[in-house]
């Protein structure tokens, strides 16, 4: 069962992360964001006269736009441990409010660039001097029929802050002011309950302690769903206003045409993981079998199908699991992981304030990348660590391998590295664990992986994508419509084996990923790229590795299509998605072949 909720202060310091390696003290950073704050007016020289000197304009702002990265990041992960800490919450805002100030400011570059002529700015791009900036210099010509004029992009800028909102609002009331009533215990006793802790819940033996804790979630989330339903859909009608002023058909076009990714990819995905959903029900027809279950209800798909195998897996022997697992990565990949974890690049267990979930910051150019964990003691909390460091190895050899400008990889690109590590452990375990119920245990956690990560994803992109034509047809975006859309879809994917819990329709409000319109499909395409590049490595070796770092070094160096390519894998075509989701068909296969049914 879960551990009792910390205060921060109660956790040894070796499994906290050490932000002084950014800045040694908040005064420190103080000092450096005076220093900016002072340096922003320099900028006014160069608007209006880009074009007099397009080459040095270019290296003033980005000069101002690394040290602003800095700054904000800095800020960022001090509150992400502790959304409660007033004086955290400070430097987030000022960081933010530098950060807008510098959008505004900086605002004149794109369009004065633009307004330069074919011939001029083809001469940047093969100007020696600004070699670092050619893809930079790509992009924003393929972009060049949705930039505004210099005036309205200044507007658009100042708006920063605002549009920043929502994401903001929903971060406060989930991490910090919502409260969730506590789990009874079969021992008669009560344990708190908190999104840090709900995914030990939700796996558990208990079945009456996966249904409260499924129903204590979902009708807080219900409880609050007016202000939810406003604020997500106050995002959605952002995303809508800035596709319009860009003169974008869509949002979604929006978000993907700047990453140089066809909208077909969206669609395939969706198409192919329709196709496959009848091997979907005979998985949770399987899963119904062995739970032995007269009704399988959606509070029943977490836990493990196997009984009386545990893997208890305290964070030391869980990392060094994933050191093990990950060997066929080579020595220096597992060298650096190590140092992540000595030097304190990791901030580890729950505690009181701080953000749910797990992610890896990976923006700062001269410092490691730092990793978020809310550590439990079971297999998905080592698979986690493996797949937020696989983040960070994706940051950290963009970092080392490209110039700055061209060491921020795509949104599309950045969930491959993480999912591969974590399909490279799950090769390794299911080789070592030979024991049947070892082993059926392992084919649980694959199953589950795709179910979460490919099936479930996708239904999350294909909700997005409603909420989004929702919006642009002029329907409201109320909690009830929007309550109704979510249920629609999982009774596509899930009401054919299912009983339909009333209480999943409120889901859609617990996912933070959304006020990232058009993100949580990159899941599921990465899940897929990541399973054939797990293959190449394990069965090629050495080549394959020296193929996957190029694809970890290149950064945005080259469309992500073409990173991945460099990897072999051509994710501008549906095969990677169908073949993958034949793998998860004869997994369930191999499943019901190793439990006798």
């Amino acid at each position: 069962m879960a551990e009792e909720l910390r205060k921060r202060s109660e956790i040894e310091d070796k499994y906290k992360w050490d932000l002084t390696h950014i800045y040694p003290s908040d005064e420190a950073w103080q000092k450096e964001y005076d220093q900016v704050m002072a340096q922003l007016g320099t900028l006014d020289a160069y608007d209006g006269h880009v074009a007099e000197d397009p080459k040095k304009a270019i290296l003033a702002v980005d000069a101002l736009s690394e040290s602003m990265s800095k700054l904000f990041d800095y800020a960022f992960l001090r509150k992400e441990t502790d959304n409660a800490d007033n004086t955290a919450l400070a430097l987030k805002d000022k960081g933010m409010r530098l950060y807008v100030m510098l959008s505004t400011k900086a605002s004149f570059l794109e369009p004065e660039l633009l307004q330069m002529s074919e011939k001029d700015l083809q001469a940047l791009l093969e100007d020696p001097e600004l070699k670092d900036y050619d893809a930079m210099l790509r992009r924003m010509l393929q972009m060049k029929p949705h930039t505004l004029s210099k005036e309205q992009e200044r507007l658009i800028a100042m708006m920063g802050e605002v549009a920043e909102a929502p994401e903001s609002i929903f971060s406060a009331l989930t991490d910090a002011d919502m409260k969730f009533p506590p789990i009874l215990l079969p021992d008669g006793s009560e344990q708190e309950l908190t999104e840090g802790n709900y995914s030990t819940f939700i796996r558990s033996d208990d079945r009456e302690v996966r249904r409260q804790a499924f129903h204590n979630i979902m009708s807080t989330y219900e409880f609050y769903g007016n202000t939810i339903a406003g604020t997500y859909g106050t995002s959605v009608k952002k995303d809508q206003f800035m596709a319009d002023s860009h003169h974008f058909a869509s949002a979604r076009e929006a978000a993907m045409k700047p990453l140089e990714i066809p909208e077909s990819v969206y669609d395939n995905l969706i198409e192919t993981v329709h196709e496959f959903l009848p091997a979907l029900q005979e998985y949770l027809r399987l899963r119904k079998e062995l739970l032995q279950l007269d009704e399988l209800h959606l509070y029943d798909l977490y836990t493990p199908m196997v009984k009386g195998f545990k893997m208890d897996l305290p964070y030391e022997k869980a990392f060094d699991l994933v050191l093990e697992g990950l060997k066929p990565m080579g020595a220096d990949y597992i060298e650096k992981l190590k140092e992540a974890r000595d030097n304190r690049w990791i901030d580890v267990f729950p505690s009181m304030g701080k953000s749910s979930g797990a992610f890896s910051a990976g923006d700062l150019k001269d410092v490691h990348p730092y990793v978020l964990l809310n550590h439990n003691n079971n297999l998905d909390s080592a698979f986690t660590i493996a797949h937020e460091l696989g983040h960070s190895m994706h940051s950290f050899y963009s970092n080392t391998t490209q110039p700055s400008p061209k060491r921020h990889y795509s949104l599309f690109v950045a969930e491959v590295a993480s999912t591969c590590n974590e399909a490279v452990m799950q090769r390794y375990l299911t080789e070592t664990m030979t024991e049947p119920k070892a082993q059926a245990f392992l084919l649980n956690h694959l199953l589950e992986q795709f179910r979460t990560t490919v099936f479930r994803q996708t239904m999350f992109a294909e909700f997005e994508k409603k909420s989004h034509e929702m919006a642009a047809e002029g329907i409201p975006l109320t909690k009830e419509s929007l309550s109704d859309v979510y249920f629609k879809l999982n009774e596509t994917y899930y009401g054919e084996t299912c009983y339909m819990d009333r209480d999943i329709a409120s889901e859609w409000m617990r996912i933070p990923h959304f006020y990232n319109a058009f993100y949580v499909y990159v899941y599921a395409t990465g899940l897929c790229a990541a399973i054939s590049l797990s293959e190449k490595i394990l069965k090629e070796g050495e080549s394959a590795v020296k193929d996957y770092r190029k694809f970890l070094s290149a950064g945005c160096s080259v469309p992500p299509i073409e990173a991945l390519k460099l990897a072999g894998i051509d994710m501008s075509k549906p095969e990677p998605v169908r073949r993958a989701l034949e793998v998860f068909r004869e997994t369930v296969q191999k499943m019901r072949e190793v439990m006798g049914k």
